[in-house]
């Protein structure tokens, strides 16, 4: 499913109520009869008690287009208005005077509480405040109005996008609806599937309110949901080579996990051959967790990290494999450092590097614009401020820009980690995964995403569609541990030993629609 910035979904907007002649009443009477729609299928609306929070603009419109629905269904429905009824225009003025003709029941307040005994004794709160155009700090009654919601205990229904929530970011503007659910109007925006946003929009779904598909599915718009990329075939004369000979340049002193994770999760994953290189003394620890791995013992420094020695050997390696993985664990120590750079210079295979490899790359970062072949990286957010030379939190604030420029300017498939993965490609592409969840948070969890994305390039995907698949069936494999064991306590093992049954499901079709993209109403 694609997602429109809020620039575009006003874009959107524009053209279907100007070159389609689609009346903006229309639009906004379609997005109140898919909230109605679900409110009946969640709740019932007959006898029920509604109470309505609506500002000025066409966000408060809709939800006097809903007050009004609800009750010829026979719902009982309060309005509160937070702003003056004079800054109506258009279709939301339209729709006030129906529903002020209809004798319906609209408060202007000038304080929170006076909405409070009405709070306290509805069945549903209805937030149609403000809409996915915000672009400031809520302050004042506004920001009342929202501590009010969150604290009454009763359901919430938010319009388009929770209160508060930035469009384009996610980000909280300083108060923010807390929703059960949000209907979201033509397309997700950003900040619907964006954390902390996503958190705030409680069970989300997508009404397209009459949009032609020829809207909602042009190729200009660049951001969608991470949807299936179908796994290459198993076939019966398959054999260790033509699942993916990859090679693991990882490991050091204190780091015997992330080397282990990242080679047995590409076999998990249903890769063929894992070689790992890494320094001798790591090596018969890993081998007692590993004995599938094939190991290749490596010279090392008096840290007992790679040494620039090894340099020969591991090139003569990667010659021999289909694909390179280099980082996890491999410590900082400079000498090392310098063989990452001078190895991701010259390494002619598919290259995927993480953890340590991208610390390192972050100084020399040019290196990576010259390489003929894929480049795959997998930073988390200090990583990513690393090589986009920001602080974290200016990379957290505007999450798709970053990773945009990241992925053009280095000419590399990135994976932004973090609660929905993003996916950024050369061609100015982000794909937004909705697997995974919070029990993932996990040491080793990251090198064993690295290993599943080499197995899917390993079983034939090109760097793009492996990342993709990859970062899918890791965060699906996370929910099904989370499933079985609850997300308290997963370890990367138990992410591990979930990915094959993660496999199967997938090749099943046994997933959940809305692992891949929101449910759509009408």
């Amino acid at each position: 499913m694609k997602l429109a910035t809020v620039e575009q979904m006003r874009g959107m907007d524009r053209y279907a109520i100007e070159k389609l002649g689609i009346a903006e009443e229309i639009l906004m009477e379609n997005a109140a009869h898919a909230a109605a729609g679900l409110l009946w299928r969640e709740t019932g609306i007959s006898g029920k008690t509604f109470v309505i929070f609506c500002a000025s603009g066409n966000n408060g419109g809709d939800g006097l287009v809903l007050a009004r629905l609800l009750a010829t269904m026979g719902g009982r429905v309060k309005v509160f208005l937070v702003a003056t009824p004079k800054k109506y225009r258009g279709a939301a003025k339209t729709n006030y005077d129906i529903l002020c003709n209809l004798s319906g029941d609209v408060q202007l307040i000038g304080r929170a509480d006076e909405a409070r005994k009405d709070l306290a004794h509805c069945d549903v709160v209805v937030d149609a405040i403000f809409g996915t155009g915000l672009d400031r700090e809520i302050k004042g009654l506004a920001s009342d109005v929202i501590t009010l919601i969150n604290s009454a205990g009763r359901p919430v229904l938010s319009l388009d996008i929770p209160s508060g929530i930035a469009g384009d970011t996610g980000a909280v503007l300083g108060n923010a609806v807390k929703a059960s659910w949000t209907v979201t109007f033509g397309l997700p925006k950003p900040g619907n599937l964006l954390y902390p946003g996503y958190e705030h929009c409680g069970t989300l779904a997508v009404t397209h309110i009459s949009f032609p598909p020829s809207l909602y599915e042009r190729d200009d718009l660049f951001i969608e949901t991470n949807e299936r990329v179908m796994l290459p075939p198993r076939y019966a004369q398959a054999y260790k080579g033509s699942m993916g000979d990859v090679l693991f340049i990882a490991g050091g002193a204190n780091y015997f996990g992330a080397p282990y994770f990242s080679a047995m999760s590409f076999l998990k994953s249903g890769g063929g051959y894992a070689r790992l290189a890494a320094p001798a003394s790591i090596i018969p620890f890993v081998a007692q967790a590993g004995p599938e791995i094939v190991y290749h013992p490596q010279r090392e420094t008096a840290a007992l990290s790679l040494s620039l020695k090894a340099k020969p050997e591991l090139l003569a390696l990667s010659e021999r494999s289909d694909m390179v993985v280099m980082g996890p664990g491999l410590s900082l120590q400079e000498e090392t450092a310098k063989l990452i750079r001078e190895l991701a210079a010259v390494i002619k295979k598919p290259l995927l590097l993480d953890g340590d490899g991208l610390t390192a790359i972050a100084e020399r970062p040019e290196i990576l614009p010259k390489r003929k072949a894929p480049t795959i990286l997998t930073p988390h957010a200090g990583e990513m401020a690393r090589l986009a030379g920001k602080t974290v939190t200016q990379v957290n604030d505007d999450k798709m820009g970053v990773l945009l420029e990241v992925a053009g300017r280095l000419g590399a498939t990135v994976v932004f980690k973090g609660a929905h993965s993003l996916i950024g490609t050369t061609d100015g592409r982000v794909y937004v995964n909705l697997t995974g969840n919070p029990g993932m948070a996990t040491a080793g969890s990251g090198d064993v995403l690295t290993g599943c994305i080499a197995a899917m390039l390993g079983m034939g995907l090109d760097a793009e569609r492996a990342t993709r698949k990859g970062v899918f069936l890791h965060g699906l494999a996370g929910d099904l541990a989370a499933g079985e064991i609850g997300r308290d306590g997963i370890t990367a093992t138990d992410i591990l030993e979930y990915l094959p049954v993660a496999l199967r499901a997938d090749r099943d079709d046994r997933i959940e629609a809305d692992c891949y993209a929101p449910p759509v109403i009408i």
